[in-house]
């Protein structure tokens, strides 16, 4: 081989390299986003099931300073 092919096929190589580890994080990416998605997901529903909890207990308890204050 002369000098350009050489070359050639080392820009070959390194193309289809890039292009393999852009393909590998774009799949590490599209999984990430379904635990983001999920995790999003309940984390409103424990929002949700916390405002329940708050709101049938929140008013029997009157706020009411201690006596050492």
């Amino acid at each position: 081989m002369t000098m350009p092919d050489d070359r050639l096929t080392a820009l070959e190589i390194r193309a289809a390299e890039q292009e393999n580890t852009i393909e590998e994080l774009s799949g590490q990416i599209a999984e990430q986003w379904k635990v983001i998605e999920r995790m999003e997901r309940k984390l409103a529903a424990l929002t949700d099931r916390f405002l329940e909890l708050e709101e049938q207990t929140g008013s029997d308890v009157p706020v009411t300073k201690p006596p050492h204050w």
